[in-house]
């Protein structure tokens, strides 16, 4: 619990540093960008498509006749809506995970981390390859328990967890990958996963309040970058 407090912390202090202001804004802008594009582009299509998925489930029926009748007119929209939002936070967190990562790393590492040696056991395939795991995985939990977002009490607690899974895997890989051998690098994710996962589970909450979630991808990797190295720094001193 202390090692994830000291992250947060660690990533405030880093966040306001000149060189983490330039990258904080551009990911999540660039994402809300590319999918405002898609939805003008696609907009008929993708609201057709729902529409029909809709009134085959018999989704649409079953609320008119509920408590949320009123909602049954709207129910494609609410479900777009649904749809986009956490994809353009996700792009986001993939955007600041693919391009912004190496020069976050290396800013933390020499201004937090510079007797920490560079193993170099991560690779580009690596990161391509755990990138796409974690979406996958998160795609698919995502889409099994849309109806439980609708309509259970779930619906709060469920994107966080989803969301604590996604953080924990997308970022872990590259924070460590300058630094750790291949070995190191199981061996930090088999001591850190409680951690990480509580980590992920904390800045997930950003992505819920409005303004602060421009920044948060952009957090979210300094936090798990500072977890990540002291995680293998200490890992080393055990040796």
């Amino acid at each position: 619990m202390n090692s994830v407090i000291t992250a947060l912390a660690q990533a405030f202090k880093s966040l306001f540093h000149p060189k983490m202001l330039a990258l904080m804004l551009w990911p999540m802008l660039l994402a809300m960008a590319l999918w405002t594009g898609a939805l003008l582009l696609f907009w008929g299509g993708w609201i057709s498509g729902l529409t029909s998925l809709v009134q085959e489930t018999g989704l649409e029926q079953w609320i008119a006749q509920g408590a949320l009748s009123a909602l049954a007119h709207y129910l494609t929209g609410v479900i777009l809506v649904l749809l986009l939002l956490p994809a353009i936070y996700v792009t986001a967190l993939l955007i600041t995970a693919f391009f912004a990562m190496p020069a976050m790393v290396n800013h933390v590492a020499q201004k937090n981390y510079p007797e920490l040696a560079r193993a170099r056991g991560g690779s580009t395939a690596g990161s391509i390859g755990n990138a796409t795991m974690a979406i996958v995985v998160y795609a698919v939990g995502w889409g099994v328990s849309l109806p439980l977002w609708l309509f259970s009490p779930l619906a709060l607690l469920i994107p966080v967890i989803l969301l604590a899974y996604l953080n924990q895997r997308l970022f872990r890989y590259d924070a460590l990958a300058e630094h750790a051998s291949r070995e190191e690098y199981a061996q930090v994710i088999e001591r850190a996963t409680p951690r990480l996962y509580l980590l992920g589970a904390v800045v997930s909450l950003l992505q819920f309040v409005p303004l602060l979630n421009l920044f948060a991808p952009v957090y979210v990797a300094l936090a798990f970058i500072h977890l990540c190295l002291a995680e293998l720094q200490q890992l080393r001193r055990q040796v």
